[in-house]
């Protein structure tokens, strides 16, 4: 927990400061109200005799000045701690942002999308909450316990071993409370990781869960992970719920106790029986103090669960690193793959084995091969989503891992597979390739795209995307995305299986259009249709991460046995001529 402090501002520091001396004066009035108290029950004593108000009076107002301080302090004190520790939260949650931001594909993997996701949002606000009792309770509550110890030995040492048994107890119920409770606060947090990872892919894969008829199959996998957590905080719920009978019988035993002592040591001495009640105030101070230390005993190791898995994302490095920008190269456009092998981090088998070939300015390179022979994952590798483990990839004569990846990835246009569209209108959309896009680049990109469907939408260019796209269809979505692309003027272009949400006819036009508009720009292609990438400068059948076959359509029909076999699953004999 410490260390996400040193994300605090100097003038937090100094707001913090401010908030212990406000503290303190709470204490201080906190401690002031029962000893005049106990004074205006002796004056009260001697108002017959005297009949003066006055002295009673003036103790009032000095009572009532001590009320106005403590809630004064309370209600500053309050707004500085949220103040202080809401921004500091607001500065972790952005670091957490940026951190995974900048993590490899391997990183995210590691960690899962879903506890990324609990690690910025659960934690993050379990972390708030005991910062905010820390700074509430960890200064006033050991205070006023050692203060309040000090005035009662003053006034009674004979009554103040009614304290220590009275605390003796309460430390026993909030340690077997710890060791009980505190292990399932980890737990706890990973349960919940759990549940949202259930939950996320039932939302994400709703279509096909209705499709297939399998709600009772997921509302069972999400009853037994919501049983679980559930079994989990039932019983972290339970131990804390004695907690507050507890203490109350604590209080109401040391109340009775009080009593029972001071009846016996004073009996009808009146001064007696004023500082039994002031005694017993302080005693009732001691105990809510040792209260509010024991919430904090309990919430602190959540806190430090949260705060233990918030660090975990912040101190990982992620497994791409930045070079330190190479030499300025004249070429534009020139990709190497040299013997290039890549495994994931988590595999035993390379997912790719000795990969080698040369792109050219201007050349069209395409990939095809059966589902999972790593034509995605090799196209991944030039803008380093992974970093190969063998070999090297060399763009425009330089080391893909000697840019800074911000200078690598502008130039490259990345078209997914899957569409990815944010929410908000189409223009931002298209902007996210290009912020400094003008609208006449905006529309040129679109028409090369064959995405004309906008100008019939409503609002055309400000149309509103729903999350997730889900208000356009996935032909829609891939249009969009390529424009997107488009606009970014890259030296290389993408594509990952881009074009299969399309008809042949739109296919054709836009990559037609794509040649005519973007002559020079290298572009890399995944595709499964053969017609997609028969005209391609160089094509490369993979087969189980091997390259098995190697040059343009007719050669590969001649020569390899696996393209011929797709080819003429695809089309006839005819069409491939």
């Amino acid at each position: 927990m410490l260390r996400q402090l040193k994300y605090l501002k100097w003038y937090e520091w100094l707001i913090a400061l401010v908030i212990v001396g406000l503290l303190t004066a709470q204490v201080y009035c906190n401690l002031a109200l029962p000893e005049t108290m106990g004074e205006i029950g002796l004056l009260l004593q001697n108002i017959v005799q005297t009949q003066d108000l006055h002295p009673i009076f003036m103790k009032s107002l000095e009572m009532m000045g001590y009320i106005t301080g403590i809630v004064a302090c309370t209600i500053i004190v309050s707004f500085l701690t949220s103040f202080i520790v809401t921004n500091l939260m607001a500065r972790v949650r952005g670091k957490i942002f940026n951190k995974v931001n900048d993590f490899s594909m391997n990183e995210i993997n590691k960690f899962s999308i879903a506890s990324l996701i609990t690690r910025s949002t659960n934690d993050i606000t379990q972390l708030q909450q005991v910062f905010i009792l820390v700074l509430n309770f960890g200064i006033t509550a050991p205070i006023t316990a050692v203060m309040a110890v000090i005035k009662i030995l003053k006034i009674s040492s004979a009554l103040s071993i009614i304290n220590v048994v009275s605390v003796l107890l309460l430390l026993a119920i909030v340690t077997i409370i710890f060791l009980v409770a505190v292990p399932k606060f980890k737990k706890i947090q990973k349960k919940t990781d759990h549940l949202n990872l259930v939950t996320r892919e039932n939302l994400t894969g709703l279509k096909v869960v209705r499709a297939s008829s399998a709600e009772n199959f997921q509302e069972a996998k999400f009853d037994r992970v919501n049983r679980e957590l559930t079994k989990l905080e039932r019983f972290v719920q339970r131990v804390m719920a004695i907690i507050e009978p507890g203490m109350s019988a604590i209080m109401s035993g040391t109340s009775l106790a009080i009593v029972w002592l001071t009846a016996y040591l004073t009996g009808n001495d009146y001064a007696g029986i004023v500082n039994m009640s002031v005694f017993s105030q302080y005693s009732m101070q001691i105990i809510f103090s040792f209260m509010a230390l024991s919430m904090l005993f309990m919430f602190v190791p959540r806190g430090m669960v949260s705060a233990k898995r918030i660090n975990e994302i912040l101190k990982t490095k992620s497994s791409l690193t930045d070079g330190n920008g190479g030499e300025v190269s004249s070429e534009k456009g020139t990709i190497v793959f040299d013997n290039v092998s890549f495994k994931y981090s988590d595999a035993e088998e390379n997912v790719l084995e000795n990969v080698s070939f040369t792109a050219k300015p201007g050349q069209t390179i395409a990939f095809i091969g059966s589902t999972g022979s790593g034509k995605s994952t090799l196209i991944n590798l030039l803008p380093r989503f992974y970093d190969c483990t063998e070999g090297n990839i060399y763009l425009d004569g330089i080391n893909v891992k000697d840019y800074k990846q911000h200078d690598l990835h502008n130039k490259i246009g990345y078209v997914p597979q899957r569409g990815v569209l944010f929410r908000g209108s189409i223009k931002e959309n298209i902007r996210y390739g290009n912020e400094n896009a003008s609208d006449e680049d905006i529309e040129k990109a679109l028409k090369i795209a064959q995405a004309d469907f906008v100008y019939e939408l409503e609002n055309g260019l400000d149309y509103q995307i729903a999350q997730g796209g889900t208000n356009v269809s996935g032909g829609q979505k891939q249009r969009l995305s390529i424009a997107r692309a488009i606009v970014r003027n890259p030296e290389v272009f993408i594509f990952d299986d881009s074009f299969s949400a399309l008809d042949y006819k739109t296919d054709k036009t836009l990559r037609k259009e794509l040649n005519k508009h973007t002559k020079g720009v290298t572009k890399l292609i995944v595709a499964q249709r053969i017609g997609t990438i028969m005209s391609a400068d160089q094509i490369i059948v993979l087969n189980e991460g091997k390259v098995v076959g190697q040059g343009k359509h007719k050669e590969l029909l001649k020569n390899c046995t696996v393209y011929k076999e797709i080819a003429l699953s695809q089309l006839s004999k005819e069409e491939l001529k």
